[in-house]
């Protein structure tokens, strides 16, 4: 999301730079490491700024227009003064609530409520710092006005030159399930591929295809097809391949894969969480089940797969809907709160 804008901002002729700290929390300086850890946190900083090894180069095409900047951390000697400083997560609105008037007026983009990795009495602090709030869902938005915040929600956008429609609806193996797989308990793959085997069980045919970043996991079930790190290209291909899209999240901030899993044209069976609430609406653009829950998950993993009608229903309708969910919207949008916020 912080790639996107930063290029889309670039392309309305501002001058942007994206800050990437060696060290990323406040608390933790370097004088307080121990020696080891001092050494090896020195060594891999001096050689990411020789290599340019920081750069998402693997994954994102960053805009040559946007300066991008390898720093010992995050304090104020290290940031370049500007019209305007955006925090993104947590960890950097401590930093920016520290930063001089010359660093520029201060915003805070809020994608979750990050409480794991910190403490969430200490992430909800800094939503109440002297920042501007902007969110990108709407519970998010809700939580700041408990705290007594105002927050600008702008939606993100998605890239629909990197994913859209290749492979039609209708000429899809209705029995193709796609699912990320994540190591974290709250991303839910072990719910989903829990609702998957109850699934198969009762409907032999379904196939599951995983993808992630982490090598494959032990002990899936027989026959789970699992792709390591595929590209974004491979990404989409996955996409449209699949009939019906599942994801068993806990909690999300916004959940960019079943928006793209949209946009390529799959059906999709959710959870039923904040969010994606923006574009995941039950029986209109998605089948949701209550959290941790797969038993329900798997009926709906089945409804999809015999109702051929329903499948492709939701497919379409959040196909149509999810095409407003554009770069330029949500580009425009934040660009304009960065101007008179």
């Amino acid at each position: 999301m912080v790639y996107e804008y930063a290029n889309f901002l670039a392309s309305r002729g501002h001058a942007v730079s994206v800050v990437h700290p060696a060290l990323f929390r406040v608390d933790e300086p370097l004088a307080t490491m121990p020696l080891k850890r001092a050494v090896k946190t020195i060594w891999s900083y001096l050689k990411l700024k020789a290599t340019g090894g920081f750069r998402p180069t693997a994954w994102f095409q960053v805009s040559p227009a946007v300066r991008m900047l390898w720093t010992p951390s995050l304090a104020a000697r290290y940031i370049p003064p500007g019209d305007v400083v955006v925090a993104t997560a947590w960890e950097t609105a401590e930093w920016a609530g520290q930063y001089p008037a010359e660093k520029g007026r201060r915003f805070y983009l809020i994608q979750h409520l990050e409480s794991w990795s910190g403490p969430e009495t200490r992430v909800l602090a800094t939503w109440k710092l002297p920042l501007t709030k902007i969110v990108i869902a709407r519970w998010l938005q809700e939580i700041a006005e408990g705290l007594g915040e105002r927050a600008h929600l702008v939606y993100n956008g998605l890239d629909f030159r990197r994913f859209h429609l290749t492979h039609a609806i209708e000429e899809r193996n209705p029995h193709q399930v796609l699912m990320i797989f994540h190591a974290l308990d709250w991303k839910g793959s072990a719910d989903g591929i829990a609702a998957f085997e109850l699934a198969r069980s009762q409907e032999p045919g379904l196939h599951l295809t995983l993808f992630g970043v982490a090598a494959r996991p032990d002990g899936l079930p027989d026959g789970v097809v699992y792709h390591q790190n595929p590209s974004q290209e491979a990404i989409c291909e996955l996409y449209n391949d699949a009939a019906i899209f599942v994801s068993a999240s806990w909690t999300e901030g916004f959940s960019l894969p079943p928006a793209e899993a949209l946009q390529c044209g799959a059906a999709l069976a959710l959870t039923d969480i904040a969010g994606p609430a923006s574009y995941a609406f039950h029986e209109r653009t998605a089948l949701l089940s209550p959290v941790r829950d797969p038993g329900a998950l798997a009926a709906n993993i089945l409804r999809l797969a015999h109702d051929g009608e329903l499948r492709m229903r939701l497919a379409r309708s959040g196909h149509e809907l999810i095409q407003d969910f554009t770069w330029e919207r949500a580009g425009t949008a934040l660009e304009a709160i960065l101007r008179g916020g």
